[in-house]
C-alpha cells in the first residue's frame, strides 16, 4: 500500500504542511506496518518535489565551466544497452583513478555531462552513469515519475556493470562514486552495495541510512556535504547518520553549510549558494585526491 495524495498534495502546499509530513513520516510508518522503504520512498520523492517547485534543469553558464584541462567526452554503452557518459583527460597515456558519477533526479542531462566532463578535468576517468534508463525530465512531474520507476537492483547492476567498465575498459587504479541529491543516496548505496570496490563515496545532499547492518558494508571513506536549511535532508538525519557510522567505528567527513538549502551546488536550480558550492567542490577534489590512486 503507497500513499500516494500526499505526494501530490505537496506539490500545491505550502512549506509548512511539507515541514508537517517530513516530520509525521516516521511515526506513520511505524504505526502503519508499512515497510519502510516504500513508505520512505514516497516521501523522500515528495519532498524533492516540494523543494524543486517549478524548477527546470536549464543549462547555466556557472553549470558549463570548462575543465581544468582538455578531456575527451562521448557517450558509451557499457552494458547490453545500457549507456552512459565517458569523460578522461585528452593528454592522458597512463593508468588514472575512476569516478561513478550519478546524476541529481532530473536524469543524465547536459548539467551532469558538464560536471562529468569537470571532474575528467581533475585527472579522472569519470563515467556517468543513467539509472533512468534513458528519460531526462524537464519538469517536476516528470522527475517524480523517473525516480518513481528506478528499480533498485537494476539500479544496482547498471553500477556494477559501470564499474567493471572502468576497470576492464579503461584500466582504472582505483573507483570513487559522487553523486547529488537522488544521485547522492544512491552514492551511498554504491559504496554500501559494492564495498570493497569503492575507494572514495561523495555525497551531496542524498538521502542517508541509519540502518548499521547495511552501513557495516561500507568500506570507504565518506564525504557528506549538506545544507542547514535542507527540509527534504534535515540535519538531524545527517547528524543520526554521523553517529551510526560512528558506532561502527567509521569517521565520515560531514560539512553542513550553515544557510544553505538542498540543491545548493546545483547553479541551474533556484537554492543555488555560490559560496558553499565553491567550498564543497574544493573539498570533493581534495577528498578524491587523497583517497583515489
Amino acid at each position: 500500500m503507497k500513499s500516494r495524495w500526499l505526494p501530490t498534495l505537496l506539490l500545491f502546499s505550502p512549506p509548512i504542511l511539507l515541514a508537517v509530513w517530513l516530520a509525521a513520516g516516521t511515526t506513520l510508518a511505524a504505526r502503519s506496518g508499512w515497510r519502510g522503504a516504500t513508505f520512505e520512498e514516497e516521501r523522500f520523492i515528495a519532498a524533492m518535489a516540494a523543494m524543486h517547485g517549478n524548477e527546470t534543469p536549464t543549462p547555466t553558464p556557472i553549470a558549463q565551466l570548462e575543465p581544468l584541462q582538455e578531456v575527451e567526452a562521448s557517450r558509451i554503452e557499457y552494458a547490453d544497452g545500457t549507456t552512459g557518459y565517458l569523460a578522461r583527460p585528452k593528454a592522458s597515456r597512463g593508468p588514472l583513478p575512476g569516478i561513478l558519477v550519478i546524476h541529481e533526479w532530473w536524469g543524465l542531462n547536459d548539467n551532469i555531462e558538464a560536471m562529468t566532463r569537470r571532474l575528467a578535468g581533475e585527472g579522472y576517468v569519470a563515467l556517468a552513469v543513467d539509472l533512468y534508463d534513458g528519460v531526462v525530465a524537464t519538469d517536476r512531474e516528470g522527475a517524480m515519475t523517473a525516480m518513481r520507476n528506478v528499480d533498485e537492483q537494476k539500479a544496482i547492476a547498471n553500477l556494477r556493470s559501470a564499474t567493471r567498465h572502468l576497470k576492464q575498459e579503461n584500466d582504472v587504479t582505483s573507483v570513487g562514486v559522487i553523486g547529488w541529491c537522488f544521485g547522492g543516496g544512491w552514492a551511498l548505496n554504491t559504496g554500501i552495495a559494492l564495498g570493497d570496490e569503492i575507494a572514495a563515496t561523495v555525497v551531496y545532499y542524498g538521502r542517508l541510512t541509519t540502518d548499521k547492518d547495511r552501513l557495516a558494508e561500507l568500506r570507504s571513506p565518506v564525504l557528506g556535504l549538506f545544507g542547514s536549511e535542507d527540509s527534504g535532508i534535515p540535519v538531524s538525519s545527517v547528524r543520526a547518520f554521523e553517529d551510526s557510522m560512528r558506532q561502527l567505528g567509521k569517521d565520515p567527513n560531514i560539512q553542513v553549510y550553515e544557510g544553505a538549502d538542498h540543491a545548493f551546488a546545483n547553479p541551474s536550480g533556484e537554492r543555488y549558494d555560490a559560496e558553499a558550492a565553491e567550498d564543497a567542490w574544493k573539498r570533493t577534489t581534495e577528498f578524491l585526491a587523497e583517497h583515489l590512486d
